[in-house]
Order: structure tokens, then C-alpha cells, then sequence
């Protein structure tokens, strides 16, 4: 394994957020869809432009996140902290949907992959490709 490739389990990690990437991608589709029908149904007080609003804030959020899933698969380093973030929010919505929401479904969905991706990266593969990363550039600082 040379130090421009990452390991598997990075690489893993990659694939998996770039999955997460593709269902906020399908929920932006689904909220398209709903904001064209002529009836937005009894979700209260909806209306067509906070719905196409709504999209675009997932729409944007998600692109992020499928760059982010992208660059881990190509070994990028940048992308290790952002995938991190992401999976830390998406516990935080597990327990919601664990505690208040009571939807322990909804709760596995969201924090099985999220703690399979935390532990692709924070495993010892993970680690040292990272912390190889972080040696090099000090290195290339130092020489300077």
C-alpha cells in the first residue's frame, strides 16, 4: 500500500457515504415530485416555494456530501474530515428518531452505516494512513 492510496476500510467509508450521498439525492427528487402535484396534502402549513426551498437545501447539502463519499474513494485526505462530521450529525439524528421521534427503524437505518464508516476511519488502517498524511506534510514544512 503506497501513502498516495488509502486502505480498503477508507476506501469502504468512501462507498458508503457516497450511498448516504445518493438516498439525500433520491429525498430531493421526492421533494421535487411532491412540490409539483397540485395538492402538497394536510402537512400543515406547506406551501410550493418552502417545499422547492426545502430541496434545494438538501440538494446542496447532499452534492457536499457525494464530493466528500468521492474523495475518499480517490484517497483524498480532505474528504476524512467532512465524511467524519457528516456521520456524527447522522448519530445525532439516530438517537432522535431513537428517543423523541420513537422510530427505532428509522434509528437503525441512520446509525448502522454511520458507525460503520466511523470505524472504517478511526480503525488502524485508517489511522495510520492518516496520521501518514499529516507526518508528510509537516515534513515538506519543515524542509522548507
Amino acid at each position: 500500500m503506497s501513502a498516495a492510496t488509502a486502505p480498503r476500510t477508507v476506501r469502504l467509508a468512501g462507498a458508503v457515504t457516497v450511498l448516504q450521498a445518493l438516498a439525500g439525492l433520491v429525498f430531493v427528487v421526492a421533494l421535487l415530485i411532491r412540490a409539483s402535484q397540485l395538492d402538497l396534502g394536510s402537512a400543515g402549513s406547506l406551501s410550493r416555494s418552502s417545499t422547492y426551498g426545502e430541496a434545494g437545501y438538501f440538494g446542496i447539502i447532499s452534492l457536499g456530501v457525494l464530493a466528500a463519499g468521492i474523495g475518499l474513494l480517490r484517497s483524498k485526505h480532505w474528504a476524512r474530515t467532512p465524511v467524519l462530521l457528516l456521520q456524527l450529525l447522522l448519530l445525532g439524528v439516530s438517537w432522535y428518531a431513537m428517543g423523541p421521534s420513537d422510530s427505532p427503524l428509522v434509528a437503525f437505518a441512520f446509525a448502522v452505516p454511520a458507525v460503520f464508516v466511523l470505524w472504517c476511519l478511526f480503525n488502524r488502517a485508517g489511522r495510520n494512513w492518516w496520521t501518514g498524511s499529516v507526518t508528510a506534510a509537516r515534513g515538506e514544512r519543515e524542509t522548507r
